[in-house]
């Protein structure tokens, strides 16, 4: 039996793995601010189904998944619960500064078996990925965020990128001294945010 989270159907098994990560989220908030306070009764739509829902437009198979300024896990402590069991033998790097967030992550990785290597450093200076796919969520501007990207992904990889209601302007922004292949979808957890597929990335005049 399957159930749905984010538009992303799971196995039992893996819908209790994600129980039990948010679990371990409300007990580490209060000590070192994961999320926001505020927000920890919206745990799950606001972050666990926020995240699962671009599982969706994964590619087929892949072998590398970065996730960039991972925070508190969401997305890639959550691609990588969903991993386990529709795509087992992918691994997944998760970059984070903050040494007390990727101990969180580490502690998060080991307890649920997952197939997870925490990076404690700047995404700039990250040895490059070579990732098939990279994924962030509410980091930062798409002109910031595609040099990272960049640094991290492989030639015919594809970032998914959680973005808000300023996306357009962003994606106008970046077009400027970028090129990139753009899919646009609206976020399923918030109506003015939107989903973007970014692939072919490039810097104009290269």
């Amino acid at each position: 039996m399957s159930i749905e989270v984010g538009g992303v159907n799971v196995s039992r098994e893996t819908f209790e793995e994600l129980q039990q990560f948010a679990d371990l989220v409300r007990k580490w908030t209060p000590k070192i601010n994961l999320i926001s306070p505020a927000t920890i009764p919206e745990l799950w739509e606001r972050h666990i189904v926020d995240s699962a829902q671009i599982y969706r437009f994964t590619p087929e198979s892949y072998k590398k998944w970065v996730d960039i300024g991972s925070g508190g896990g969401f997305p890639g402590i959550i691609m990588a619960i969903i991993a386990k069991t529709q795509q087992p033998d992918a691994s997944f790097v998760l970059i984070e500064s903050d040494q007390r967030k990727a101990t969180f992550l580490r502690t998060a990785a080991r307890e649920l078996n997952l197939r997870v290597t925490v990076l404690a450093e700047r995404i700039e200076n990250a040895a490059a990925q070579g990732a098939d796919v990279v994924s962030a969520r509410a980091l930062s501007t798409l002109s910031t965020l595609l040099p990272l990207i960049e640094r991290h992904i492989n030639l015919d990889g594809q970032a998914i990128l959680h973005k808000g209601k300023k996306a357009g302007e962003e994606i106008a922004d970046a077009r400027q001294n970028w090129r990139f292949d753009l899919e646009e979808f609206t976020s399923l957890t918030d109506l003015g945010g939107q989903i973007l597929i970014v692939k072919g990335i490039s810097r104009v005049g290269e």
